[in-house]
C-alpha cells in the first residue's frame, strides 16, 4: 500500500480504537493516526509471529488486526502516562 492509503487505514484503525476504548487521552487527529498506523505494524508484527495473519492490504483481517495492535498500543499509552 502506498502512504496515502497507510494514513487513512491508519487513522480508521485508530478511530476505532478510541470508540472501543474511549477515556481522556491527550492528543488530536495527529495522534490517532499516529496511533492506528503503528498500531497496523504491531498487530501485522504480533500476528505474523503468531501465525495468525498479517496486515496485507485493505481487507477485513488486516483492519481487524490494526484495530486489536491500535488497542494494545492505546493500552500501554495509558498504563504509561500514569
Amino acid at each position: 500500500m502506498g502512504i496515502i492509503a497507510w494514513i487513512i487505514f491508519g487513522l480508521i484503525a485508530g478511530i476505532v480504537a478510541k470508540f472501543l476504548m474511549p477515556g481522556k487521552d491527550p492528543g488530536g487527529i495527529f495522534i490517532t493516526i499516529i496511533l492506528g498506523i503503528v498500531g497496523a505494524l504491531v498487530g501485522g508484527f504480533i500476528a505474523s509471529a503468531l501465525g495468525l495473519g498479517d496486515v496485507s492490504g485493505f481487507n477485513l483481517g488486516s483492519f481487524v488486526i490494526a484495530v486489536l495492535g491500535a488497542i494494545l498500543l492505546l493500552f500501554i499509552y495509558r498504563m504509561v502516562k500514569r
